[in-house]
């Protein structure tokens, strides 16, 4: 008795979602489990926790820097060998990052890490259009994002009890049985689509490429006093930024196409979206130092402070639909990146001795209104575009998100930095170092405030746009 087909196709694009959700978890697990175990790596490398910030930003630079390469690399050599070698990559990487030694093998094997995890997300999801079509992909989509929305409530948590209680070094590997177990379900599940071939735009991904390079590291060497090397590294990052704006116009199949800018709410929306991920991106990184280096808690205790935004961000989310459709994009996003400003503000009045209840009460507070702004910033990029642009849309966004997720976390490090004035051994001076880099990040979303003002009044949502890429 042979078996019934449609039963076969339904398990498998079953096991498809189980896989793609897998990676989601994976990816968005490591970008929030690292933060918490930032002062124990520093001490078992002997180096100052502030100096941990290249080991965040290179992983997020690689992702940024790397997701465009996405699509190009799926139509050519098909999504089951791209996202088999990706959580290879990944696995990989994980298990370097684990075993790392140094500062600068940690930095090496987060950028190998970054290769891996920057094709995850943007691959799973073509897949899943290709998959189930536009009817179901909504369905599929949230199914398989649902263990993504779980990683930044367990990293930090996570991070905090395996460095206190075990090792450092497991929180890079437990990612390699769980990519073991996606290679095997990869084989077993993952379709095998291709594209249509066109010529891979060599010249934009060196570009975009050593201009995202050079202004983080402009950014990095200026944190660490190097000015004049921060200076050479502004330059010709702002020369390749300038000679992929001039080169995007006239190229043919350009590598970020830059012709979406002519679209207004597009436009507003990564400009918006930049301003406010550059003053709220480097909190979770300046708050663990805050409560481990200057209060003098434990890792979990400070993992578990980080738990509460991740919450509210999941439990807001079901009122996000019904709050832009209600008030409109302009009315919501600027009303909740004033909130957000407010809210950054009221960090600056956190002491050593305040009670935990009232760190984690903040923080959820926090995590209300950061999910309304990353979903409204990152549906309002798509509102006026036609279907057939989202997909160079989804792979520009993503970048822009990570490279101003890298920058935000470089110029909280280096706020912390400067006000830290070389008292690295004295809690008191970081408390007082985050107190201040908070109020100054600050300004960052209030420059967002004028932003969205420039929308339309009648900017409304067609349909809620739910991917894990709303949390970032």
């Amino acid at each position: 008795m042979s078996a019934d087909p449609a039963a076969g196709a339904t398990r498998r694009l079953r096991g498809l979602i189980w896989l793609v959700a897998a990676a989601f978890f994976m990816q968005t697990l490591d970008s929030t489990i690292v933060n918490t175990a930032v002062p124990s790596i520093a001490h078992a490398m002997h180096v100052q926790p502030i100096d941990l910030k290249t080991a965040l930003t290179s992983y997020v630079l690689t992702l940024a820097i790397c997701i465009p390469a996405s699509a190009w690399l799926s139509d050519r050599f098909g999504t089951r060998h791209v996202f088999a070698a990706s959580i290879l990559v990944f696995t990989l990487g994980s298990l370097a990052c684990g075993v790392s030694q140094n500062l600068p093998q940690l930095i090496a094997a987060r950028v190998l890490q970054g290769l891996g995890g920057a094709l995850l997300m943007p691959v799973g999801r073509y897949v899943l259009v290709r998959a189930f079509g536009p009817k179901d992909f909504v369905a599929a989509m949230s199914t398989a994002g649902i263990p993504g929305l779980l990683g930044p409530v367990l990293g930090p948590l996570l991070g905090g009890v395996l460095s206190q209680y075990a090792s450092w070094r497991w929180i890079f590997l437990v990612n390699v049985p769980v990519g073991v177990i996606g290679l095997w379900l990869n084989r077993r599940e993952m379709p095998d689509f291709h594209g249509n071939r066109r010529p891979f735009d060599w010249v934009g991904f060196a570009l975009f490429a050593l201009a995202s390079g050079l202004l983080l590291g402009a950014a990095e060497t200026g944190g660490s006093g190097a000015y004049r090397e921060a200076v050479a590294c502004a330059i010709g990052g702002g020369l390749c930024a300038f000679g992929y704006w001039h080169y995007g116009h006239s190229a043919q199949h350009p590598i970020a196409d830059l012709a979406l800018f002519k679209v207004r709410s597009f436009a507003i929306a990564i400009g918006g979206g930049l301003c406010t991920r550059l003053g709220t991106a480097g909190l979770s990184f300046l708050l663990v130092l805050f409560l481990q280096v200057g209060c003098g808690w434990s890792p979990t205790a400070a993992g578990s402070m980080l738990v509460p935004q991740a919450v509210a961000m999941i439990l807001m989310k079901f009122l996000i639909d019904r709050l832009l459709k209600r008030h409109g994009y302009r009315r919501a996003l600027f009303v909740n990146t004033v909130l957000v400003t407010v809210l950054l503000c009221c960090f600056a009045l956190l002491q050593q001795h305040t009670p935990g209840w009232a760190v984690a009460v903040l923080m959820f507070a926090f995590g209300f209104v950061m999910s309304l702004q990353y979903t409204a910033m990152n549906t309002l990029a798509f509102v006026d575009l036609p279907s057939e642009r989202a997909a160079q849309a989804s792979s520009l966004t993503s970048a822009v998100q990570y490279l101003s997720i890298s920058f935000g976390i470089a110029l909280a490090s280096w706020l912390m930095a400067v006000f830290l004035e070389g008292r690295h051994r004295d809690p008191a001076a970081y408390v007082q170092g985050f107190r201040i880099s908070v109020l100054a990040m600050a300004a960052m979303p209030l420059v967002a405030v004028y932003v969205f003002t420039r929308l339309r009044h009648d900017r409304l949502p067609r349909r809620p746009v739910e991917t894990p890429e709303t949390a970032a």
